[in-house]
């Protein structure tokens, strides 16, 4: 098992294995080499000895990193460059959540840190206090946080460590679903006196949009003779500039460029689709985007309305995967539609069966066992008989 921050571990074969990297010649790149040893002390030893550098604590108990790491690079250097570059190669959504969450939690925690100091232990320390905030904001901080040492090893050829996010402490919250009652409820207040959000909520119920997709949706997306739903954009609400609080709708590409999808739609759909043309542009939004802030308060209204406890919008999303999957439909097929970038994140984040259909499993298993008995009881009979 290699010992945090060092890259040094145990093989198979016993031996100890000590990787460090190097600037190959002729590409430029960082590469990773190693040398061997029977003990832990001995590998090290070679490696110093390869690298020509310490790898001893220093005084102040600071393990330095292997590479042509500056010592007087700052971490907070590092991060700027990483969040420049971030900004050339990602969404601007993207690019705005990173430094929210550098500059709300990682900016305080490394401020003055050199990133030769940088080991798991010191950087755990360092962020002790944002335990505390929820398990999925938690995996996007520590997320940022290697992205940036992904992005200092590359730069300075520098072999810095991947600072694992604490295990959570308490159990995985599942995700929501309506329930089979809870989604006749809502389907009957939808279907009441339909005006465009019912209609936008009854169609992410049938084809799992996410609320951004939906606001997007231009009648161009529409292929009525294929009964074809294409995904092409998406659109939230985003800062202008970083501290300020004045706010823009942006329309970017989706999320990822699985999300850019094909969905079929029933003709049920088509049909009410239809009845809504309006010549517009959007489909929600007439001449420009709906709103997504607009999309929630509305259906906050159907929710109360329908008389069932409040559950995200995002909700929806989940409910059109688990019926789904309880109807039937495969998972690859499933995690096209969703647009999932594979089929493990479909399994694992959107398919939750119901109760309904765990219990429809038990009586089919009560079913069979019976039959079995059956059988059983009258070979028994034969038996006895002869």
């Amino acid at each position: 098992m290699g010992r945090h921050g060092e890259n040094i571990r145990k093989r198979r074969d016993g031996r100890w294995e000590a990787r460090y990297a190097v600037c190959d010649e002729n590409s430029g790149k960082r590469v990773s080499r190693s040398v061997y040893g029977r003990s832990y002390e001995e590998a090290k030893a070679k490696r110093s000895a390869v690298t020509g550098r310490d790898t001893l604590l220093s005084e102040s108990g600071v393990l330095p990193q292997i590479g042509e790491l500056p010592p007087d690079l700052a971490f907070e250097t590092a991060a700027q460059e990483w969040l420049d570059s971030v900004s050339l190669t990602q969404k601007p959504s993207t690019h705005e959540k990173y430094g929210f969450i550098y500059h709300s939690y990682l900016e305080a925690a490394f401020g003055g840190v050199m990133l030769f100091q940088i080991t798991e232990k010191f950087a755990r320390e360092r962020l002790a206090s944002c335990e505390e905030v929820s398990e999925s904001l938690l995996k996007s901080i520590y997320s940022v946080l290697n992205g940036i040492l992904r992005y200092a090893s590359g730069q300075y050829h520098a072999a810095l460590p991947e600072i694992k996010k604490p295990p959570a402490a308490g159990r995985r919250r599942e995700v929501e679903t309506f329930t089979r009652a809870e989604q006749t409820r809502l389907l009957s207040v939808l279907c009441t006196n339909m005006d465009c959000f019912k209609l936008g909520v009854f169609l992410c119920l049938f084809t799992g949009l996410r609320l951004g997709e939906l606001c997007a949706l231009k009648w161009d997306d529409i292929d009525r003779d294929g009964r074809t739903l294409f995904v092409k954009r998406t659109v939230q609400r985003t800062y202008v500039e970083r501290g300020g609080s004045k706010t823009a709708l942006l329309e970017t590409s989706p999320k990822s460029s699985r999300s850019k999808r094909e969905i079929p739609l029933p003709d049920v759909i088509i049909a009410l689709l239809m009845d809504y043309r309006n010549g517009k542009e959007y489909i929600f939004g007439g001449s420009g985007p709906l709103d997504p802030r607009n999309m929630q308060n509305h259906y906050k209204r159907i929710v109360r309305e329908a008389g069932i406890p409040y559950k995200n919008f995002h909700t929806l999303r989940h409910t059109y995967a688990t019926n789904c999957i309880e109807g039937g439909t495969d998972v690859k097929s499933l995690s096209e539609m969703l647009g999932h970038s594979n089929v493990k994140i479909t399994l694992n984040c959107y398919v939750h069966p119901s109760m309904d259909t765990k219990r429809r499993y038990a009586d089919d298993l009560c079913k069979y066992y019976g039959g079995l008995k059956g059988q059983i009881g009258r070979k028994n009979a034969a038996v006895s008989c002869a």
